[in-house]
């Protein structure tokens, strides 16, 4: 959620931590801060570039933090804005996570004399460290000792005054990697920030802190015993993280989904044995394979995709599987035993929710599979064995390729697990097949975008939208419903469509359209029925099915074709124009749909 890059090297500190704070702000975020020792803190409400605007020209300085702030402490205001400091001014520090103990803390410190100029959380932490440093002018023994009192989840940078070149990094509950480069070194949130200058990454653990000057790194346990750890080489390049002459990271991701799902199934596709190679799993087949029970978990979009993956499951491997909300999983009983296991959907890798809900099924001693695209990331780290989507980097708040991504990486899944089952080879190379067909099926959704554009035109005056599906798609409703909501404000529910008598069909009317997703699969006939009933009470109607079913359209207001494909792909082609869709409707309403407000990218945070 929030952003921080930190640099010490030989550089003027600033021009990078402005560019590393501009790269952030896919991450959400309401306002802006940065220190540069002997330069001062500069904040800005809003945009990075109002940030940028307010500096005087270059600081003087080669080492400096800056931060994004996504509110979850006091309400955006320069006062409550990064980076914070201490009671004496002489501890500088940016936080992502939240102190669950502050308020505690704080009124302790108010009785010692202790002022205050923010609501925020993070001022706590300042103040406590400057206590510690105080007595002692050691910076990383007086960082740890101070968050001993300390109840919550952080990833933190903290300088000293007087140690201008030197950076404290410290991570507990939230991402921290350092950036390794010859005599410059970087500090931040994720790998996005520092591509331009290193692709060398350390990813902290958690109970970890470094030290890292312009001479080098160390990184500690909290015990301040000194681990050993390489950098790893990140295969992402700059350009991936550019919008390539798109007007938005939206459209430009949604474009790459043929190349996200060419990447995500080569070298993967055994098509003589009609299974995966998946070798992410290798260090638990055994495991694996008597399997009798999985449950998923995920949040948003992921979720979804999980409501496809219990599908996928449970048609083609032949075992029960169940989807959990990750924010829901750690609150409820879980009825599950040595032949359970957990699989995780994350983009980011760094999802909290999701994260404690590893964590959970680990401590219960369940084999834990992960699905996410960051390499190194938390939950890449923690599950057990798990497969990379490859997608690249999503900079845009809503997932499009990565949720895309994720459906076929869930097909994958359910192909091997179901090759070591009842699965046989032809049914496993006929599935293989239409798999790998799909990329070019997506061009030809994409080739004709113009058309969703005029749709969107079209429909732009409504203000509540209806998305309703059945079997795989119904999750495609919730997903197609999620994304209007996300990128354009437009109020959309999306719904099972076997439950429109049971409710929802009481908001029929004609300023209430419905988007139907009904290809032609097991369910179309009740699809059908299902639009019949809206049409009957003068409700507008997009329906989205099959290429070469015309005869649908004395039914719908507009149609939009896919290519066929097999029942259980066609979330993928569906979700396309969704996705293209609501891009449309969020620029011609005037939304910035690469950073909806009040979103974050990554929710490192419950």
């Amino acid at each position: 959620m929030c952003g921080i890059i930190a640099y010490t090297g030989s550089k003027p500190a600033s021009p990078i931590l402005i560019e590393g704070l501009k790269v952030l702000e896919y991450r959400g975020y309401d306002s802006a801060g940065l220190y540069v020792p002997g330069a001062g803190v500069h904040k800005a409400v809003g945009p990075v570039q109002a940030l940028a605007d307010a500096i005087p020209g270059l600081l003087p300085g080669t080492a400096g933090m800056g931060h994004t702030r996504w509110a979850t402490h006091g309400n955006p205001s320069l006062e409550n804005a990064h980076p914070h400091t201490d009671q004496n001014g002489t501890i500088f520090l940016v936080h992502n996570g939240i102190i669950e103990n502050y308020m505690e803390l704080r009124e302790k410190l108010v009785e010692q004399g202790h002022t205050f100029t923010s609501e925020t959380d993070t001022e706590v932490l300042a103040h406590l460290i400057g206590v510690e440093y105080e007595a002692t002018h050691d910076m990383p023994a007086s960082v740890v000792a101070a968050l001993q009192s300390v109840r919550g989840t952080y990833g933190l940078a903290v300088m000293a005054e007087d140690t201008p070149d030197t950076i404290v990094a410290v991570r507990l509950g939230s991402p921290i990697a350092i950036g390794v480069k010859e005599q410059e070194f970087f500090v931040a949130s994720d790998a996005a920030p520092m591509l331009r200058h290193t692709n060398s990454i350390i990813y902290l653990e958690d109970g970890e802190y470094a030290v890292v000057t312009p001479q080098g790194y160390t990184v500690y346990s909290f015990s301040h015993r000194q681990q050993e750890r390489e950098p790893e080489i990140v295969d992402m390049q700059v350009e991936d993280a550019d919008k390539n002459g798109h007007p938005h990271y939206m459209l430009k991701e949604i474009l790459e989904v043929p190349s996200v799902l060419e990447n995500g199934t080569r070298g993967r596709i055994l098509m003589k044995e009609g299974n995966a190679k998946l070798g992410g799993l290798v260090d638990r087949e055994d495991v694996l394979r008597d399997v009798e029970r999985l449950i998923i978990v995920g949040c948003g979009s992921a979720y979804y995709a999980g409501m496809v993956g219990k599908l996928l499951v449970e048609d083609i491997v032949g075992i029960p599987a169940h989807v959990e909300l990750a924010s829901e999983f750690r609150h409820r009983s879980m009825l599950a035993d040595e032949n359970t296991a957990v699989l995780a959907i994350s983009q980011s890798g760094e999802t909290a929710d999701t994260l404690a809900a590893i964590r959970e099924a680990k401590r219960r001693g369940l084999t834990t599979v992960g699905i996410v695209n960051v390499v190194g990331s938390s939950i890449a780290r923690e599950t057990d064995v798990g497969i990379y989507n490859h997608a690249g980097p999503e900079m845009s708040v809503a997932s499009t390729k990565g949720f895309l991504s994720q459906l076929e990486l869930l097909v994958l899944f359910a192909l091997y697990m179901g090759r070591m089952r009842s699965l046989t080879q032809a049914q496993g190379a006929e599935l293989a097949m239409e798999l790998l067909r799909l990329p070019e099926k997506v061009r030809m959704i994409l080739s004709e975008r113009h058309k969703l554009k005029l749709l969107a035109e079209e429909y732009l005056g409504y203000d509540d939208f209806l998305f309703i599906g059945r079997a795989y798609n119904l999750p495609t409703a919730f997903e197609g419903a999620l994304k209007l909501k996300e990128v354009s404000y437009v109020h959309a529910e999306g719904y099972g469509a076997g439950e429109m008598k049971h409710g929802p069909i009481a908001m029929i009317d004609d300023i209430f359209p419905t988007v139907g997703i009904m290809p032609l699969d097991s369910t179309y006939s009740k699809m059908r029925s299902s639009i019949e009933e809206i049409r009957a009470r003068d409700g507008k109607v997009i329906i989205v099915t099959t290429d070469g079913n015309t005869g649908v359209e004395r039914l719908a207001d507009d149609v939009v074709y896919i290519p066929e494909t097999k029942e259980c792909l066609t979330p993928i082609l569906a979700n396309v124009p969704l996705q293209l869709f609501a891009y449309y409707m969020g620029v011609l309403r005037g939304v910035n749909v690469d950073r909806p407000r009040n979103l974050a990218k990554s929710v490192t945070v419950e």
